[in-house]
């Protein structure tokens, strides 16, 4: 008689590119003026900065890899790792659901917040 044996569950760490690695998040107010707006625009005019709306708020989004992770994909503090780390399920795993995706609107640069900017307000071009 055959046992059923279950394959332990393997990590999606290992197949993915440790893309929430790559990035960090920080939560922002809801940009609602025009002038909001143009704050958030600033921001994303620097390099590897973008903006994105899920069903939790507004968000940056930096894209900079972790100064722990080595070239093999590993952390190299492991076990002193933040809780941030710790926490991070892989049930909100970015590999299948990416942030792009999953987001209700994102803004990937200036061009794509302005040409937004553009649309939802009337006035937009003659704010300065």
């Amino acid at each position: 008689m055959k046992k059923n044996v279950t394959k332990p569950a393997v990590s999606k760490c290992h197949v993915c590119e440790h893309l929430c690695c790559n990035y960090i998040t920080v939560k922002i107010p809801a940009p609602r003026t025009i002038r909001d707006f143009d704050g958030l625009l600033w921001q994303l005019s620097h390099d590897n900065i973008a903006a994105f709306r899920d069903h939790t708020g507004w968000h940056l989004i930096i894209y900079n890899s972790c100064s722990h992770l080595k070239k093999n994909g590993e952390c190299a503090i492991y076990d002193d790792r933040p809780i941030t780390c710790r926490e991070h399920s892989v049930e909100n795993c970015e590999y299948k659901n990416s942030i792009i995706k999953s987001s209700l609107q994102y803004f990937e640069d200036f061009q794509a917040l302005n040409d937004y900017c553009s649309k939802r307000f009337k006035t937009w071009k003659k704010r300065f």
